[in-house]
């Protein structure tokens, strides 16, 4: 393969590296906010090596959103692009677009055994499918499928975007706090950045207890430190994540295993590690038993997405 640009594109940061020889180079991350729009991003990061767009032959962007036709809109930044449009701007003689999910689940196929940290115990059924979930600036969900030796494929989803479920009746009043607060709640809506931040004022609306913190980082912070408050929003963050992952491994079959992603875990990864998420991820009535022994890893690697989205090219590229 000729020398190829791989990006991954989310709501607030935009990463790039050169694809070559199957692997990422000169990885760089840029805030979306600074470049009215993608092209401009792209321009930007290849003048920084001093390279031109004439030395690239194909691009693979990894994009926020659901990925059809020819224009896109990303999810959760301003940015807008149409593919024959950005194609010919830059020159290109392959242009791929994918759902972020998409390249972070074929990331998965190239982690290290130090990329990845045991949180449920278990034997993974390598032929059936795997299940990806991250926490971000949203809340992410894809299957990953075994296509043959050494290949694969992804379903793609918006699953971050399900109605978000209820375990207990302490959860209850909590989701009718949220449906005050936003109508219709989904998953996302508790289980992402912005959600530590919409679970925490639900709390403390619903205790009458006055809010200190407006961030996620603050939140995670202080409940570390031991605020009893900030401490019940992880648990529950903890909870929830279990409880959809394992509605999702239901729907798919994700024997293989599931994989935790995303920004906000890894700020409290000692204390998701001793949470709720096992035992809430594998409570499912009768179906419980299906879900022992089925196990889930806490991701740690810096740039799966870019990985993937190296995958898809060269897949794409390099049919079987």
């Amino acid at each position: 393969m000729s020398l190829a640009l791989v990006g991954d594109i989310g709501g607030t940061n935009a990463r790039f590296a050169l694809w070559r020889n199957g692997h990422t180079e000169a990885v760089q991350k840029l805030t979306a906010a600074q470049f009215a729009t993608p092209e401009l991003a792209i321009r930007h990061y290849l003048s920084s090596l001093g390279l031109a767009p004439s030395s690239l032959t194909s691009l693979c962007l990894a994009c926020a959103g659901p990925v059809s036709g020819e224009d896109f809109q990303f999810t959760n930044n301003h940015w807008r692009l149409n593919r024959s449009e950005l194609r010919q701007a830059l020159g290109l003689k392959h242009l791929l677009l994918i759902n972020d999910f998409t390249a972070m689940a074929l990331g998965m196929t190239r982690l290290h055994e130090h990329e990845r940290t045991p949180i449920c115990p278990g034997v993974s059924e390598p032929e059936r499918p795997f299940l990806v979930i991250g926490p971000g600036t949203g809340l992410g969900v894809s299957t990953l499928l075994p296509d043959g030796p050494e290949r694969w494929r992804v379903l793609p989803g918006e699953g971050g975007h399900v109605d978000l479920p209820i375990g207990s009746l302490r959860e209850a009043a909590l989701w009718q706090q949220l449906f005050a607060d936003l109508g219709h709640v989904r998953a996302e809506d508790v289980l992402s950045g912005r959600g530590l931040v919409q679970l925490y004022r639900a709390i403390c609306s619903l205790d009458q207890q006055i809010p200190h913190w407006d961030s996620a980082a603050d939140i995670s912070t202080a409940a570390l430190a031991g605020d009893p408050v900030a401490t019940e929003v992880l648990s529950l963050f903890c909870i929830w994540l279990g409880r959809v992952a394992g509605n999702n491994v239901l729907t798919n079959g994700a024997r293989g295993g599931v994989y935790i992603v995303g920004g906000v875990i890894p700020r409290f990864a000692d204390f998701f590690k001793s949470s709720g998420f096992a035992e809430s991820l594998r409570s499912k009535g009768c179906m419980s038993h299906y879900l022992t022994g089925v196990p889930a890893w806490l991701v740690t690697a810096e740039y799966p997405g870019l990985e993937g989205a190296g995958v898809a090219l060269q897949q794409m590229l390099e049919p079987a």
